[in-house]
Protein backbone atom coordinates (compact mmCIF):
# COMPACT_ATOMS: atom_id res chain seq x y z
CA UNK A 1 0.00 0.00 0.00
CA UNK A 2 1.16 3.57 -0.63
CA UNK A 3 1.39 6.30 1.53
CA UNK A 4 -1.45 8.26 -0.50
CA UNK A 5 -3.25 5.49 -1.76
CA UNK A 6 -7.03 6.41 -2.30
CA UNK A 7 -6.63 9.78 -2.31
CA UNK A 8 -7.62 11.27 -5.63
CA UNK A 9 -5.99 14.46 -6.80
CA UNK A 10 -7.65 16.82 -9.79
CA UNK A 11 -4.61 18.01 -11.23
CA UNK A 12 -5.44 21.50 -13.20
CA UNK A 13 -1.90 22.40 -13.74
CA UNK A 14 0.71 23.16 -16.61
CA UNK A 15 4.08 23.94 -17.21
CA UNK A 16 6.58 23.21 -14.58
CA UNK A 17 5.30 24.30 -10.86
CA UNK A 18 2.53 22.65 -10.50
CA UNK A 19 3.60 19.55 -12.15
CA UNK A 20 6.52 19.15 -10.00
CA UNK A 21 3.87 19.53 -6.87
CA UNK A 22 1.32 16.49 -8.30
CA UNK A 23 4.40 14.53 -9.60
CA UNK A 24 5.74 13.79 -6.18
CA UNK A 25 1.74 13.04 -4.61
CA UNK A 26 1.10 10.59 -7.86
CA UNK A 27 4.68 9.31 -6.45
CA UNK A 28 3.32 8.81 -2.71
CA UNK A 29 0.21 6.77 -4.15
CA UNK A 30 -1.98 9.17 -4.81
CA UNK A 31 -4.54 9.05 -8.15
CA UNK A 32 -3.76 11.91 -9.79
CA UNK A 33 -5.87 12.96 -12.85
CA UNK A 34 -4.15 15.71 -15.29
CA UNK A 35 -6.98 17.68 -16.32
CA UNK A 36 -5.87 19.08 -19.95
CA UNK A 37 -7.61 21.34 -22.30
CA UNK A 38 -8.01 19.51 -25.60
CA UNK A 39 -5.14 20.73 -27.00
CA UNK A 40 -3.31 19.75 -24.18
CA UNK A 41 -0.32 20.99 -21.62
CA UNK A 42 1.39 23.65 -23.62
CA UNK A 43 4.81 21.83 -22.25
CA UNK A 44 4.05 19.03 -24.37
CA UNK A 45 4.57 20.91 -27.43
CA UNK A 46 7.48 23.04 -25.88
CA UNK A 47 11.67 22.10 -26.67
CA UNK A 48 10.59 18.99 -28.11
CA UNK A 49 13.32 16.50 -29.65
CA UNK A 50 11.53 14.77 -31.49
CA UNK A 51 8.93 15.77 -33.80
CA UNK A 52 5.82 15.03 -32.79
CA UNK A 53 6.00 13.11 -29.75
CA UNK A 54 5.52 14.88 -26.23
CA UNK A 55 8.79 16.64 -24.82
CA UNK A 56 10.82 15.86 -22.43
CA UNK A 57 9.88 18.88 -20.92
CA UNK A 58 6.23 17.32 -20.78
CA UNK A 59 7.24 13.64 -19.69
CA UNK A 60 9.64 14.40 -16.71
CA UNK A 61 7.29 16.75 -14.48
CA UNK A 62 4.35 14.25 -15.71
CA UNK A 63 4.80 10.66 -14.78
CA UNK A 64 2.48 8.11 -12.53
CA UNK A 65 -0.59 10.79 -13.86
CA UNK A 66 -3.26 9.87 -15.94
CA UNK A 67 -5.23 12.60 -18.61
CA UNK A 68 -8.16 13.35 -19.32
CA UNK A 69 -9.71 16.72 -21.63
CA UNK A 70 -12.08 18.88 -21.18
CA UNK A 71 -13.25 22.04 -22.27
CA UNK A 72 -13.82 24.27 -19.38
CA UNK A 73 -15.81 27.08 -21.42
CA UNK A 74 -18.63 24.54 -22.62
CA UNK A 75 -21.82 24.07 -20.34
CA UNK A 76 -20.83 20.37 -20.48
CA UNK A 77 -17.51 20.79 -19.70
CA UNK A 78 -18.56 22.49 -16.52
CA UNK A 79 -21.32 19.61 -15.56
CA UNK A 80 -18.68 16.95 -15.99
CA UNK A 81 -16.01 19.20 -13.64
CA UNK A 82 -18.59 19.79 -11.17
CA UNK A 83 -18.56 16.34 -10.73
CA UNK A 84 -15.08 15.71 -11.28
CA UNK A 85 -14.99 18.51 -8.16
CA UNK A 86 -17.62 16.20 -6.09
CA UNK A 87 -15.56 12.97 -6.71
CA UNK A 88 -11.54 14.58 -5.77
CA UNK A 89 -9.61 14.98 -2.17
CA UNK A 90 -7.33 17.50 -3.80
CA UNK A 91 -7.78 20.25 -6.43
CA UNK A 92 -4.50 21.72 -7.32
CA UNK A 93 -3.81 25.01 -10.03
CA UNK A 94 -1.22 26.90 -11.30
CA UNK A 95 -3.13 29.51 -13.70
CA UNK A 96 -3.07 33.17 -13.71
CA UNK A 97 -5.18 34.86 -10.46
CA UNK A 98 -8.80 34.42 -10.72
CA UNK A 99 -8.82 32.48 -13.68
CA UNK A 100 -10.64 29.65 -12.10
CA UNK A 101 -13.14 31.91 -10.92
CA UNK A 102 -13.47 33.33 -13.93
CA UNK A 103 -14.88 29.82 -15.46
CA UNK A 104 -17.30 30.27 -12.33
CA UNK A 105 -15.88 27.79 -9.74
CA UNK A 106 -14.62 30.56 -7.01
CA UNK A 107 -13.48 28.90 -3.59
CA UNK A 108 -16.93 29.14 -1.83
CA UNK A 109 -18.72 27.20 -5.29
CA UNK A 110 -16.01 24.70 -4.95
CA UNK A 111 -16.69 24.23 -0.91
CA UNK A 112 -20.34 23.78 -1.71
CA UNK A 113 -19.90 21.41 -4.12
CA UNK A 114 -17.49 19.48 -1.79
CA UNK A 115 -16.72 20.56 1.93
CA UNK A 116 -13.67 17.84 2.24
CA UNK A 117 -12.55 19.56 -0.40
CA UNK A 118 -8.63 20.70 -0.51
CA UNK A 119 -7.84 23.68 -3.00
CA UNK A 120 -4.39 24.21 -3.72
CA UNK A 121 -3.23 27.34 -5.99
CA UNK A 122 0.52 28.51 -6.81
CA UNK A 123 0.97 31.71 -7.62
CA UNK A 124 3.57 33.99 -8.99
CA UNK A 125 3.17 36.77 -5.94
CA UNK A 126 0.67 36.88 -2.77
CA UNK A 127 -2.09 39.10 -2.55
CA UNK A 128 0.05 42.88 -2.43
CA UNK A 129 0.76 45.13 -5.15
CA UNK A 130 2.51 42.05 -7.36
CA UNK A 131 -0.79 39.73 -7.15
CA UNK A 132 -1.33 40.08 -10.67
CA UNK A 133 1.94 40.30 -11.98
CA UNK A 134 3.29 37.28 -14.21
CA UNK A 135 5.51 35.40 -12.65
CA UNK A 136 8.34 32.92 -14.29
CA UNK A 137 11.22 31.14 -12.95
CA UNK A 138 13.46 33.32 -13.24
CA UNK A 139 11.60 36.15 -12.41
CA UNK A 140 10.49 34.64 -8.91
CA UNK A 141 14.45 34.25 -8.47
CA UNK A 142 15.04 38.12 -9.22
CA UNK A 143 12.01 38.99 -6.67
CA UNK A 144 12.77 36.17 -4.15
CA UNK A 145 16.46 37.24 -3.32
CA UNK A 146 18.80 34.74 -4.95
CA UNK A 147 19.64 36.82 -8.14
CA UNK A 148 21.05 39.48 -6.02
CA UNK A 149 23.45 37.09 -4.11
CA UNK A 150 24.19 35.07 -6.29
CA UNK A 151 26.99 35.52 -8.88
CA UNK A 152 30.62 36.79 -8.08
CA UNK A 153 30.72 40.09 -6.41
CA UNK A 154 31.90 42.26 -9.62
CA UNK A 155 29.49 40.85 -11.84
CA UNK A 156 25.82 40.80 -12.67
CA UNK A 157 23.43 39.67 -10.77
CA UNK A 158 22.99 35.59 -11.83
CA UNK A 159 20.03 32.69 -12.03
CA UNK A 160 20.49 29.36 -10.74
CA UNK A 161 20.24 26.04 -12.57
CA UNK A 162 18.27 24.69 -9.82
CA UNK A 163 14.50 25.67 -10.24
CA UNK A 164 14.41 26.65 -7.44
CA UNK A 165 10.96 29.32 -8.74
CA UNK A 166 9.16 26.71 -10.34
CA UNK A 167 9.74 23.00 -8.78
CA UNK A 168 11.15 24.79 -5.17
CA UNK A 169 7.28 26.06 -4.78
CA UNK A 170 6.01 22.93 -5.95
CA UNK A 171 7.59 21.30 -3.20
CA UNK A 172 6.00 24.18 -1.12
CA UNK A 173 2.99 22.84 -2.06
CA UNK A 174 3.27 19.53 -1.37
CA UNK A 175 4.24 20.30 2.09
CA UNK A 176 1.03 22.74 2.70
CA UNK A 177 -1.53 19.69 0.71
CA UNK A 178 -0.14 17.14 3.20
CA UNK A 179 -0.98 18.76 5.81
CA UNK A 180 -4.12 19.95 4.96
CA UNK A 181 -4.88 16.16 4.60
CA UNK A 182 -4.25 15.61 7.94
CA UNK A 183 -5.90 17.96 9.28
CA UNK A 184 -8.97 16.98 7.19
CA UNK A 185 -8.69 13.47 9.36
CA UNK A 186 -9.37 15.43 12.65
CA UNK A 187 -11.91 18.45 11.60
CA UNK A 188 -13.59 16.47 8.11
CA UNK A 189 -13.06 19.96 6.47
CA UNK A 190 -11.19 21.08 3.46
CA UNK A 191 -8.92 24.35 3.56
CA UNK A 192 -7.43 26.45 0.64
CA UNK A 193 -3.75 25.84 0.20
CA UNK A 194 -1.88 29.18 -1.41
CA UNK A 195 2.20 29.38 -2.33
CA UNK A 196 3.52 32.02 -4.18
CA UNK A 197 7.04 31.58 -6.13
CA UNK A 198 8.43 34.49 -4.68
CA UNK A 199 7.36 33.54 -0.99
CA UNK A 200 9.19 29.84 -1.32
CA UNK A 201 12.20 31.16 -3.16
CA UNK A 202 12.47 34.10 -0.53
CA UNK A 203 12.00 31.26 2.07
CA UNK A 204 14.97 28.90 0.31
CA UNK A 205 17.08 32.36 0.78
CA UNK A 206 16.55 32.65 4.13
CA UNK A 207 19.99 32.55 5.38
CA UNK A 208 20.92 35.67 3.46
CA UNK A 209 17.95 37.64 4.72
CA UNK A 210 19.69 36.53 7.99
CA UNK A 211 23.30 38.01 6.80
CA UNK A 212 21.17 41.38 6.10
CA UNK A 213 20.58 41.81 9.65
CA UNK A 214 24.18 40.55 10.47
CA UNK A 215 25.74 43.30 8.61
CA UNK A 216 23.79 46.42 10.85
CA UNK A 217 27.08 44.47 13.13
CA UNK A 218 29.57 44.82 10.54
CA UNK A 219 31.12 43.32 7.86
CA UNK A 220 30.73 39.60 7.34
CA UNK A 221 34.19 38.10 7.93
CA UNK A 222 32.79 34.87 6.11
CA UNK A 223 32.50 36.73 3.14
CA UNK A 224 35.70 36.83 1.24
CA UNK A 225 34.21 40.57 0.02
CA UNK A 226 36.86 43.39 0.81
CA UNK A 227 34.03 46.22 0.97
CA UNK A 228 30.65 45.75 2.48
CA UNK A 229 27.32 48.22 1.75
CA UNK A 230 24.33 47.87 3.08
CA UNK A 231 22.90 45.39 1.28
CA UNK A 232 24.36 41.43 1.15
CA UNK A 233 26.67 41.43 -1.51
CA UNK A 234 26.96 38.44 -4.16
CA UNK A 235 30.42 36.30 -3.08
CA UNK A 236 31.03 33.88 -5.66
CA UNK A 237 31.35 30.10 -4.16
CA UNK A 238 31.82 31.07 -0.80
CA UNK A 239 29.02 29.46 1.50
CA UNK A 240 28.57 32.09 3.54
CA UNK A 241 28.46 30.09 6.71
CA UNK A 242 30.19 29.21 9.53
CA UNK A 243 32.55 26.90 7.92
CA UNK A 244 33.99 28.26 4.45
CA UNK A 245 33.99 26.46 1.23
CA UNK A 246 35.01 27.73 -2.02
CA UNK A 247 35.39 25.29 -5.23
CA UNK A 248 39.08 24.95 -6.32
CA UNK A 249 40.10 23.72 -10.01
CA UNK A 250 41.13 20.59 -10.51
CA UNK A 251 43.34 18.54 -13.39
CA UNK A 252 43.04 18.39 -16.52
CA UNK A 253 41.13 22.23 -16.17
CA UNK A 254 37.77 21.44 -18.24
CA UNK A 255 34.78 23.58 -17.47
CA UNK A 256 33.54 21.22 -14.63
CA UNK A 257 37.33 20.04 -13.11
CA UNK A 258 36.49 21.74 -9.92
CA UNK A 259 35.43 20.04 -6.41
CA UNK A 260 34.17 21.93 -3.61
CA UNK A 261 35.91 22.42 -0.36
CA UNK A 262 34.97 23.07 3.16
CA UNK A 263 37.97 23.38 5.81
CA UNK A 264 35.95 22.76 9.34
CA UNK A 265 38.61 23.23 11.95
CA UNK A 266 39.62 19.59 12.77
CA UNK A 267 40.18 19.26 9.31
CA UNK A 268 43.10 21.69 8.89
CA UNK A 269 45.68 19.63 10.11
CA UNK A 270 45.32 16.79 7.88
CA UNK A 271 43.97 19.02 4.87
CA UNK A 272 47.42 21.08 5.24
CA UNK A 273 49.78 17.91 5.28
CA UNK A 274 47.58 16.47 2.20
CA UNK A 275 48.43 20.08 0.25
CA UNK A 276 51.69 19.61 0.91
CA UNK A 277 52.16 22.44 3.60
CA UNK A 278 52.11 20.31 6.68
CA UNK A 279 53.91 22.80 8.76
CA UNK A 280 50.89 25.62 8.12
CA UNK A 281 48.76 23.24 11.40
CA UNK A 282 50.85 24.71 13.73
CA UNK A 283 51.68 28.19 12.29
CA UNK A 284 49.81 30.63 14.56
CA UNK A 285 49.30 32.04 11.06
CA UNK A 286 47.41 29.78 10.03
CA UNK A 287 46.29 27.49 13.05
CA UNK A 288 43.02 28.25 14.03
CA UNK A 289 39.95 29.18 12.19
CA UNK A 290 39.90 33.27 13.33
CA UNK A 291 43.62 33.26 12.09
CA UNK A 292 42.46 31.78 8.61
CA UNK A 293 39.60 33.85 8.43
CA UNK A 294 41.31 36.86 7.18
CA UNK A 295 42.60 35.26 4.34
CA UNK A 296 39.91 32.56 2.76
CA UNK A 297 41.42 33.47 -0.77
CA UNK A 298 44.94 33.12 0.21
CA UNK A 299 44.09 29.34 2.12
CA UNK A 300 42.06 28.52 -1.08
CA UNK A 301 44.90 29.24 -2.98
CA UNK A 302 46.89 27.46 -1.12
CA UNK A 303 44.78 24.08 -1.17
CA UNK A 304 44.08 25.09 -5.42
CA UNK A 305 47.81 24.78 -6.24
CA UNK A 306 47.29 20.86 -4.74
CA UNK A 307 44.28 20.24 -6.18
CA UNK A 308 45.11 21.51 -9.80
CA UNK A 309 47.60 18.27 -10.18
CA UNK A 310 44.94 16.07 -9.69
CA UNK A 311 41.45 14.99 -11.30
CA UNK A 312 38.63 15.95 -8.94
CA UNK A 313 37.92 11.92 -8.44
CA UNK A 314 41.33 11.68 -6.91
CA UNK A 315 40.93 15.03 -4.98
CA UNK A 316 37.60 13.63 -3.71
CA UNK A 317 39.15 10.05 -2.44
CA UNK A 318 42.08 11.27 -0.51
CA UNK A 319 39.75 14.06 1.41
CA UNK A 320 37.36 12.17 2.02
CA UNK A 321 39.66 9.74 3.44
CA UNK A 322 40.74 12.26 5.90
CA UNK A 323 36.99 13.27 6.53
CA UNK A 324 37.19 16.39 5.20
CA UNK A 325 34.09 17.53 3.26
CA UNK A 326 33.80 18.01 -0.15
CA UNK A 327 32.53 17.27 -3.30
CA UNK A 328 33.43 17.34 -6.87
CA UNK A 329 31.41 19.51 -9.64
CA UNK A 330 29.21 17.02 -11.61
CA UNK A 331 27.91 18.02 -14.80
CA UNK A 332 24.82 16.67 -16.13
CA UNK A 333 26.10 14.16 -18.21
CA UNK A 334 28.00 12.67 -15.16
CA UNK A 335 24.79 12.79 -13.17
CA UNK A 336 23.10 10.96 -15.96
CA UNK A 337 25.50 8.25 -16.40
CA UNK A 338 26.42 8.24 -12.48
CA UNK A 339 26.37 4.39 -11.32
CA UNK A 340 25.36 5.14 -7.88
CA UNK A 341 22.36 7.24 -8.74
CA UNK A 342 21.05 5.05 -10.84
CA UNK A 343 21.51 2.15 -7.81
CA UNK A 344 20.07 4.68 -5.18
CA UNK A 345 16.77 4.79 -8.28
CA UNK A 346 17.22 8.89 -8.36
CA UNK A 347 18.00 8.59 -12.21
CA UNK A 348 15.94 6.38 -13.87
CA UNK A 349 15.05 5.27 -17.41
CA UNK A 350 11.35 5.06 -18.04
CA UNK A 351 9.76 3.80 -21.32
CA UNK A 352 7.77 5.75 -23.20
CA UNK A 353 4.98 4.10 -25.82
CA UNK A 354 5.98 6.93 -28.66
CA UNK A 355 9.07 8.53 -28.11
CA UNK A 356 10.66 5.61 -26.68
CA UNK A 357 12.74 5.18 -23.43
CA UNK A 358 13.99 8.45 -21.67
CA UNK A 359 16.07 9.63 -18.56
CA UNK A 360 14.26 11.52 -15.70
CA UNK A 361 14.79 12.27 -11.74
CA UNK A 362 13.43 9.71 -9.84
CA UNK A 363 11.26 10.45 -6.16
CA UNK A 364 13.82 11.93 -3.42
CA UNK A 365 10.94 11.46 -1.12
CA UNK A 366 11.61 7.89 -0.30
CA UNK A 367 9.72 6.34 1.97
CA UNK A 368 10.29 2.05 3.30
CA UNK A 369 6.96 1.44 3.23
CA UNK A 370 5.90 3.28 0.14
CA UNK A 371 8.39 2.55 -2.77
CA UNK A 372 8.18 4.60 -5.52
CA UNK A 373 8.00 3.09 -9.29
CA UNK A 374 8.42 5.63 -11.63
CA UNK A 375 5.82 5.28 -14.11
CA UNK A 376 5.56 6.49 -18.50
CA UNK A 377 3.51 10.00 -18.12
CA UNK A 378 -0.07 9.44 -19.94
CA UNK A 379 -0.68 10.49 -23.44
CA UNK A 380 -3.19 13.23 -24.27
CA UNK A 381 -6.73 12.10 -23.17
CA UNK A 382 -5.55 9.07 -22.64
CA UNK A 383 -7.80 8.04 -20.07
CA UNK A 384 -10.90 10.19 -20.99
CA UNK A 385 -12.97 6.81 -21.45
CA UNK A 386 -12.16 5.47 -18.04
CA UNK A 387 -12.65 8.80 -15.76
CA UNK A 388 -15.64 9.76 -17.35
CA UNK A 389 -17.12 6.29 -17.35
CA UNK A 390 -16.85 6.17 -12.87
CA UNK A 391 -18.68 9.39 -13.87
CA UNK A 392 -21.45 7.65 -15.80
CA UNK A 393 -20.64 8.74 -19.31
CA UNK A 394 -21.36 6.10 -21.77
CA UNK A 395 -19.49 5.53 -24.93
CA UNK A 396 -21.80 6.98 -26.82
CA UNK A 397 -21.65 9.96 -24.85
CA UNK A 398 -18.16 9.95 -25.35
CA UNK A 399 -17.67 9.95 -28.88
CA UNK A 400 -20.27 13.16 -29.24
CA UNK A 401 -18.70 15.16 -26.45
CA UNK A 402 -15.03 14.38 -28.76
CA UNK A 403 -16.71 15.76 -31.70
CA UNK A 404 -18.02 18.75 -29.93
CA UNK A 405 -15.01 19.62 -28.72
CA UNK A 406 -16.00 19.19 -25.34
CA UNK A 407 -13.12 16.45 -24.06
Amino acid sequence: MKALEGVRILDMTHVQSGPSCTQLLAWLGADVVKLEAPTGDITRQQLRDVPGVDSLYFTMLNCNKRSITLNMKSERGKQLFTELVKDADVLVENFGPGAVDRMGFPWERLQELNPRLIYASIKGFGTGRYAKFKAYEVIAQAMGGSMSTTGFEDGPPLATGAQIGDSGTGIHAVSGILAALYQRERTGRGQRVQVAMQHAVLNLCRVKLRDQQRLAHGPLREYPNRTFGDEVPRSGNASGGGQPGWAVRCAPGGPNDYIYVIVQPVGWQPLSGIIGRPELADDPEWATPEARLSKLDKMFQLIEEWTIRHDKWTVLDRLNAANIPCGPILSTRELVEDESLREEGIVVTVPHPERGDFVTVGSPLQLSDSPVEVRTPPLLGEHNEEIYGRLGVGTEELAELKANGVI
